[in-house]
C-alpha cells in the first residue's frame, strides 16, 4: 500500500492522507464518506460495499431521510450512523454524472467534499475518509476528479474547527497515483507555503 501525508505547518494537527489500494469499509476514521445516489438506496461500487458492510440500519436511516426531505441533490451531503462499520458515522454525498465537463460538474464535485467536511464539522467529527467520488459509473475522468478533490479538501480543511484528519482511501494503484500526483502538483503550484509532505510509504515494487 502507498501512503502520502500532507499537513498544514500552521496547524500541525490538520492533515490530508492519501492511501491505497485500500478498502474504505474497514477504515478506523470517525466517519467515512459514501458516494451515494440521490435516492440513497444503495447501489454498486463503494455505495453497495458500504451498505453491505454496514448492515440494514444505514439503509433504514437513508429511507427515513428521503421520506422527510426528498432525494439528496448532487453536491449535497447527509449523515447516518455507521451501522456495523468500524466508523461511527457515514456521510452520504451525491457526485455529479460527468457530461463533458461543461455542466457544472467541477463545482458539484468540489461541493461534495466541502459539504461533507462541513457536515462533519457540525457534528464534531475529527476524522473522515473519502473515496474517489464520481470516478466510477458516473464517468468523471480520474485525473480531473483528483485535482478537484485535493484542492477542495485542503481548502476546506483549513477552516474546519473539528475536522483534523481527512483521508482519501482509494481502491487501486491507478487512483492512488492520480490523487498523489494531484496533491504534489497543487503543492508545487502553491510553492508549498503552509503545506508539507511529511510521510511517504511505498513498497519497492510500487516505487
Amino acid at each position: 500500500m502507498r501512503e502520502i501525508r500532507i499537513h498544514l505547518i500552521s496547524a500541525p494537527k490538520k492533515a490530508l492522507e492519501i492511501c491505497g489500494p485500500a478498502d474504505i469499509t474497514t477504515e478506523q476514521t470517525e466517519a467515512i464518506v459514501n458516494a451515494a445516489n440521490s435516492h440513497l438506496i444503495g447501489g454498486g461500487g463503494v455505495d453497495g460495499a458500504i451498505h453491505d458492510a454496514g448492515g440494514p440500519s444505514i439503509l433504514a436511516e437513508c429511507r427515513a431521510y428521503v421520506s422527510r426531505h426528498g432525494n439528496l441533490p448532487p453536491g449535497k451531503a447527509m449523515l447516518t450512523s455507521g451501522g456495523d462499520l468500524p466508523a461511527k458515522f457515514v456521510i452520504h454525498t451525491v457526485g455529479p454524472v460527468y457530461r463533458g465537463g461543461e455542466h457544472g460538474e467541477k463545482e458539484l464535485l468540489a461541493s461534495c467534499y466541502c459539504e461533507s467536511i462541513r457536515l462533519a464539522d457540525v457534528h464534531g467529527i475529527s476524522s473522515l475518509a473519502f473515496p474517489a467520488i464520481s470516478t466510477g459509473a458516473y464517468g468523471y475522468p480520474l485525473h480531473e476528479a483528483a485535482a478537484v478533490a485535493v484542492k477542495a479538501v485542503l481548502d476546506t480543511l483549513r477552516a474546519a474547527k473539528s475536522v483534523e484528519r481527512v483521508r482519501f482511501v482509494l481502491f487501486d494503484h491507478g487512483a492512488t497515483k492520480a490523487y498523489t500526483r494531484a496533491a504534489e502538483k497543487l503543492l508545487h503550484e502553491r510553492g508549498r507555503g503552509d503545506y508539507a509532505i511529511d510521510k511517504v510509504v511505498a513498497p519497492e515494487s510500487d516505487a
